[in-house]
């Protein structure tokens, strides 16, 4: 597949995972977005063997490992199983690395009851 059609099919992908919070920079202006595009949101997020809601499961666990924050706002998660995943993470990551996704988690809540 041409790199213009991985980075549309990237780009495609940033949208559905982010839901619309990461703006994609124009092709070439960033060697480090190209590259994320037509690698990671095109050619592994897509894959089929996982749903996205799988894929946003083990991208929270990582995520708290490292103690960032991160955008859940697709709704592939109900209220309860976000913070149950929570939950589940604070034991092997610890407290203070996932705080920041519970503050995240709470407000993709709050958005979605809107």
């Amino acid at each position: 597949m041409p790199d213009s059609e991985r980075r549309a099919k990237g780009a495609e992908m940033i949208a559905k995972v982010y839901a619309g919070d990461v703006a994609v920079p124009p092709a070439g202006a960033s060697a480090f977005a190209d590259l994320m595009l037509e690698q990671l949101f095109a050619e592994v997020w897509t894959r089929p063997a996982l749903a996205l809601r799988d894929r946003r499961l083990l991208i929270m666990g990582a995520i708290a490992a490292l103690g960032e924050p991160m955008t859940l706002k697709n709704g592939e998660l109900t209220p309860e199983q976000a913070r149950e995943t929570l939950i589940q993470l604070v034991q092997y990551v610890g407290y203070p690395r996932c705080a920041g996704l519970l503050g995240a988690t709470e407000e993709a809540i709050r958005e979605a009851a809107k």
